[in-house]
């Protein structure tokens, strides 16, 4: 894996050369040649060894100094002289010339774009730029290193315009054949590499040349004279006309317009032994069509004058497309062989928005062609045929890699389809990388079975971990959801395990998403198939909770628990399939119908048949035991867990949650009416367990009886939790979960009721204290209708606890209510708390009104606290300097520093601040430094700062011309404001721009 994985930075050719290829059959990359690609076809590569060659890769990746030094290299290798003997091989003319070498293209390039900016052809020049993504236009360097800049196009031009010298005198037809149509050569989407070969190379090109030649003279001439032949014969057969034979070289001229009968043995490496053999003719029947024949005209021309004539029609043959023009394939092979040389030359001149047009072309050719290599190119091409695909164009390749693998079967998918997929799993374009994930998934299906669950597998496992976009590590976690379907290994169940637990704990929503969707389904089928599913894959992730619950006594990881659980509820389903397969009466239950239908038969069967026993049950007692030792005030755990046992009653239906369910966790419970009104208390029921089962089980079914049960069993925990002095946690647990859908608010309030008319004060205490939790939720009409009128009753309840429990849910209808009437009335009790003389020494009510405004002030109408809040703080303030008991001087001054903290980060007006906020918290100071020398000091700087904001405010006053931000902050906290605002923007010009363009 680590192999496939690591060489992505290299081309094609190299690949081959490192996996599976000898050295001679090296070919070059179909993109531009990198610095690796030059090293090695150069003299100084061809010197270095294997070694240097691995080394190279592996600094590659590693080093930034190294891929310098590789680009030096290319420079150097490209600036070269081309040998004085290559040279006279080549003769300028416009349509033989030297092949454009890297060095020079690239130059050209950066040229060509530079001078499409300047003319203001910046659409040309955005294209340009997208075809050439392998190249960075803004920086000259790029081209190469150590490489003077080159005047511009326009510079150019004007110097350097000298006129070609003519054609006439520079053709040269007997070496006028590419290489890259000899045996062995593989045409590139470059040029072929012509600067790379070493003199005693050229040597042999010329011979081979020269060979070939003469083979295809001595063929044209053989072919000449049968083609003569067979046309005297039919001429004979006619006899309506008499002519001339006609001249030898006429249906050439129609095959061929420059002259060669076959010209397809040129560039497919298999037929040169075609040629070779002594008589081509016998293979040709099988391959060829007739020749077509022409009717000779009754003439009596000379060949040689015929041949003149023709010549003036003026043809193109001796250029490349001329050649493809000039002969047109007459057999499925040849035309192959054709667009395989083409098609590397169109697909950069189609436009882009279009190229998927192409895949069809490439796709077929890439099927049926016989070269190997060329087949490599096509499907390197296939995948790099668009530069950002987009969803559509994805698809569209996708389609073609299947259509492909169809097609070509399980070996060739692995050999030549792979490798396209591992060489761009680190593409700097994410959608590249969405191409890799999605083909891994796409070709699961068409590929040898071992390299599925071994290569693919460990492919999709890298780029879910490492890559940086969501969308890849989404498209991964589908693809291995496929794997999933198909693997049959067993010994990869704990590498899927490991993968479900990694993608769940993924950072992006969606990927999570694509995991609960896909992959969970897929990895639980293949479990039930094991027959692990009960015995390894759910008591697996129970072990995980537990040892998470075991460590985090302290600090629990909410989010690997959220992990665990999300992967539980995911596994219900599956579950439920399972104990349908297994259960007695499965062989005797025939469904027909729709799903609904099978649905609900199989559901009323499975709940109804007395012999029906759940292995799912077993590890209930289990998860019961785990539920009450996580913590009660973790709302997130309390909801995961309620939504887990919510989905599973739901799941297994209504009599399974009553007859199975229900009495595991009563049991655990043991709410019974004899130990209702003792004191003794349920450490049960302070647990995590209350809220779970009110929230996860007894709301699953929603007729009266069920909200009955409910109703009653929230009545019995308040009761008992209130009765034996029990902290509150699980009941106010399961109110906020309860709360948070509108549906309970009437059920919520019954319960609350129940407590208001208790016979005991301490049932009625908490009821006071949980109105407050639902304040928030409930809607203003209920408040009124329902809350207030409650409170109110409780506010005026004979014992005093029950009063004081009120204050918290009043406050909180301070700061959250917006009805006037509803407000006055809650003041006036709040007023009658703090001014009637029955409470003047009531030092829990004084703590618990402080708390509360120090709670709900902030978030209060200003003027409620300029009026009220601040005034009565002040008052309370006073009072306890004179408070004789010291443990409740300290208890007031401590809650009073807590209220005053936040409350200074409001805005108070001048007159509130001079008249209470200070002389406040000058009453405070005075305790403090007697009770709290360390409260006293941070004391002092606050009513500094006060003082600071009152006098700045006096100094604005006085001057009438400062700026608001002054008269609202003191100097020192102006100066922290606009410093921090500093911190956020860079400049205030870019704060301006920020409104310019809004404009």
């Amino acid at each position: 894996t680590h192999t496939h994985t690591h060489t992505h930075t290299l081309s094609l050719s190299q690949k081959r050369s490192l996996y599976s290829h000898s050295n001679e059959n090296r070919a070059g990359s179909i993109s531009t040649l990198d610095s690796l690609d030059f090293a090695r076809y150069s003299d100084d590569g061809n010197r270095e060894s294997d070694e240097r060659v691995a080394v190279l890769e592996f600094e590659l990746r590693k080093a930034k100094e190294t891929i310098q030094a590789l680009r030096a290299n290319l420079t150097h290798a490209a600036e070269s002289e081309v040998p004085s003997q290559e040279r006279k091989n080549y003769k300028s003319s416009l349509e033989i010339q030297e092949p454009i070498r890297p060095l020079e293209k690239r130059a050209l390039n950066f040229l060509v774009n530079e001078y499409l900016l300047k003319n203001e052809y910046k659409l040309s020049s955005i294209t340009f730029s997208d075809e050439n993504d392998d190249q960075d236009f803004e920086l000259w360097d790029d081209v190469g290193l150590n490489i003077p800049k080159p005047p511009d196009l326009l510079q150019l031009y004007r110097n350097c315009g000298t006129p070609l010298p003519s054609p006439r005198d520079t053709v040269d037809v007997s070496v006028g054949v590419d290489f890259g149509d000899l045996p062995g050569n593989c045409i590139a989407q470059d040029p072929p590499k012509k600067p790379d070969l070493s003199h005693q190379q050229q040597t042999e090109v010329v011979q081979e040349l020269e060979y070939q030649i003469s083979l295809l003279n001595n063929e044209k001439q053989s072919l000449a004279e049968q083609i003569k032949k067979l046309q005297s014969e039919i001429q004979t057969l006619k006899r309506t006309v008499s002519s001339p034979p006609p001249p030898p070289t006429d249906n050439g001229q129609y095959l061929d317009i420059r002259g060669v009968s076959e010209p397809e043995t040129k560039s497919d490496p298999s037929s040169t032994q075609t040629i070779s053999q002594p008589h081509p003719q016998s293979l040709n029947t099988l391959k060829r069509r007739p020749p077509v024949q022409f009717a000779q005209p009754n003439r009596k021309l000379s060949p040689a004058f015929q041949q003149a004539l023709l010549s003036f029609c003026r043809m193109c043959s001796d250029s490349r497309l001329g050649a493809e023009v000039s002969r047109i394939a007459d057999s499925e092979e040849s035309v192959m062989l054709m667009l395989g040389r083409c098609l590397p030359h169109i697909v950069p001149n189609v436009l882009l928005a279009k190229r998927e047009e192409l895949i069809p072309l490439i796709l077929c050719t890439a099927c049926l062609h016989p070269e190997p290599k060329e087949r490599d190119k096509l499907l390197h091409i296939l995948f790099n045929l668009i530069k950002r695909p987009d969803d559509e164009q994805r698809q569209m390749i996708l389609t073609g890699c299947v259509a492909f693998a169809r097609h070509v079967g399980p070996t060739r998918v692995e050999a030549e389809l792979l490798p396209q997929c591992w060489e761009q799993i680190n593409h700097k374009y994410p959608e590249r990388r969405l191409l890799v994930a999605e083909s891994c998934g796409a070709l699961a299906p068409y590929l040898p079975k071992e390299i599925r669950s071994s290569l693919v597998l460990s492919m999709l496992q890298q780029m879910l971990a490492e890559d940086k976009a969501d969308m890849v590590r989404e498209a991964v976690v589908k693809s291995l959801s496929i794997i999933m379907g198909y693997i049959d290994d067993p010994d990869k169940y704990s590498q899927g395990f490991e993968l479900m637990l990694l993608s769940l704990g993924d950072p992006s929503e969606r990927v999570v998403s694509a995991v609960h969707q896909v992959f969970i389904p897929a990895f639980a089928a293949w479990t039930t198939e094991l027959g692990t599913l009960q015995t390894a894959l759910i008591p697996s992730l129970l072990a995980r909770i537990e040892k998470l619950l075991m460590q985090g006594e302290h600090v629990l990881d909410e989010y690997k628990l959220h992990v665990f659980l999300s992967a539980l509820q995911s596994l219900i389903p599956p579950l439920f399939a399972v104990v349908l397969q297994n259960a007695p009466f499965t062989s005797r239950a025939k469904l027909t119908g729709d799903i609904s239908a099978i649905e609900g038969r199989t559901h009323t069967q499975t709940v109804t048949h007395t012999d029906f026993h759940l292995s799912a049950v077993s590890s209930l007692p289990q998860l019961i035991e785990i539920v009450g030792r996580i913590n009660v005030t973790s709302s997130s755990c309390v909801h995961e867990f309620s939504r887990f046992f919510w989905r599973l009653c739901r799941t297994f239906g209504k009599i399974f949650t009553n007859t199975k369910v229900k009495p595991q966790f009563q049991e655990i419970l043991r709410l019974s009416e004899e130990n209702v009104d003792t004191s003794d208390g349920n450490d049960i029921l302070t647990k995590a367990t209350v809220p779970i089962y009110a929230t996860g089980v007894l709301t699953c079914y929603n007729q009266d009886e069920d909200r009955k049960l409910l109703v009653g069993f929230l009545e019995d925990v308040m009761t008992t939790l209130s009765l034996s002095h029990a902290p509150l946690d699980s009941l106010k647990a399961s109110f906020v979960e309860l709360g948070a859908n509108p549906v309970y608010h009437e059920l919520l309030l019954t319960v609350l009721w129940y407590g208001v008319v208790h016979t005991s004060a301490l049932v009625r205490c908490t009821a006071a204290r949980m109105f407050e939790l639902l304040v928030k939720g409930v809607n203003e009409t209920l408040v009124a209708q329902r809350v207030v009128p409650a409170l109110i009753t409780l506010s005026s309840d004979p014992e005093i606890s029950v009063r004081i429990s009120t204050i918290p849910a009043f406050g909180t209808i301070m700061e959250t209510v917006t009805q006037k009437e509803l407000l006055e009335r809650v003041k006036m009790q709040l007023a009658s708390f703090l001014e009637d003389p029955q409470y003047q020494d009531q030092h829990s009510l004084h703590m618990e009104i402080i708390r509360t405004f120090g709670r709900v002030g902030p978030n209060a109408e200003p003027r409620f606290r300029d009026e009220f809040v601040l005034p009565h703080l002040h008052k309370l303030a006073l009072a306890n300097n004179s408070q004789t008991a010291e443990s409740k001087r300290i208890d007031v001054a401590t809650q009073l520093f807590e209220a005053y903290s936040a409350l200074s980060c409001c805005f108070i007006s001048e007159e509130v601040m001079v008249n209470h906020f200070l002389p406040g918290l000058r009453c405070l100071r005075a305790d403090m430094e007697q009770l709290s020398p360390e409260h006293e000091v941070i004391l002092s700087s606050m009513i500094k700062e006060c003082e600071i904001k009152v006098e700045n405010r006096g100094m604005a006053d006085a001057q009438g011309s400062m700026s608001i931000a002054s008269s609202l902050v003191g100097e020192d906290a102006k100066t922290k404001f606009l410093s921090k605002m500093g911190q956020l923007t860079t400049s205030g010009a870019m704060l301006a721009n920020v409104f310019q363009r809004k404009k």
